[in-house]
């Protein structure tokens, strides 16, 4: 096994970026994102690669999202006031179609990376949700307003304001995946795709991805650190975020009461 967090490989035409964290359920910190920011870049401009798929190692997790303790940090001070979180728009943005191979769980910033690709093929044991409200994580903009692109709003309010679980089984009836199959059929299945997208022009492909990116592109000018600055300029000096991550990593249920 390497022990890159990030393991990048092409093969017949494929680029497979995998989150190499399982101790973390793949969670993933600020430098692991600026590592799948820069290979997604090189994929997307490699005239040897047709298709990214995006996954992670094992058969636990796709990605849980950001590790808390980076999140969390040191002297207060939280991971994700300097993160510049630029993934999901450069999947957007991407010329190249890209695929999520989830193999476990998709949670929090897994689970909109997921939903940011093209397409989602999952394996029948995967879970699926959001987790920001209930560990103090703000993820807001675009990351979260696409959801009603995908969804709907009514689903996807329910998926980022209640931060249910959903199966892999539910998240196929909802619309934020294509297939789902046994593990033991996930790389077969993901390979299907991958061939069936090769033997199309890439041309046309790139326009027709491109134009669902203008259909997005209204939402797409704000994200986290715009909203936070909107709706809660101090919310990092308040003890709220630290308060859920603090409750996540002691296994208990998160106290918000003095932060309403």
């Amino acid at each position: 096994m390497s022990d890159k967090e990030v393991i990048y490989e092409v093969k017949d035409f494929v680029a497979t970026i995998t989150i190499n964290r399982p101790k973390t359920l793949n969670a993933f910190t600020g430098d692991t994102i600026k590592e799948m920011e820069s290979l997604l870049a090189q994929a997307g401009s490699d005239p040897k690669v047709g298709v990214i798929v995006l996954t992670g190692v094992g058969e636990r997790a796709f990605c849980v999202g950001g590790d808390v303790n980076w999140e969390k940090g040191e002297g207060g001070k939280s991971g994700l006031q300097d993160l510049e979180f630029n993934f999901n728009r450069q999947i957007a943005e991407c010329p190249k179609p890209v695929i999520a191979r989830v193999n476990g769980y998709a949670i929090g910033a897994g689970h909109h990376i997921a939903y940011f690709c093209d397409f989602t093929i999952a394996a029948e044991h995967a879970i699926f949700g959001q987790n920001g409200p209930r560990v103090g994580s703000p993820a807001g903009g675009y990351i979260v307003s696409h959801a009603a692109n995908v969804l709907g709003h009514k689903r996807a309010r329910e998926l980022w304001m209640l931060c249910r679980r959903y199966t892999a089984q539910q998240a196929f009836d909802w619309g934020l995946a294509n297939s789902v199959v046994p593990m033991a059929k996930l790389d077969e299945e993901v390979r299907k795709y991958c061939d069936e997208l090769l033997s199309l022009s890439p041309t046309c492909l790139k326009i027709v991805k491109r134009s669902f990116y203008h259909h997005m592109a209204p939402i797409m000018g704000r994200d986290m650190n715009d909203l936070i600055q909107e709706v809660a300029p101090n919310y990092f000096n308040t003890g709220e975020q630290q308060e859920g991550a603090s409750a996540f990593l002691e296994k208990r249920k998160p106290d918000f009461s003095p932060f309403r």
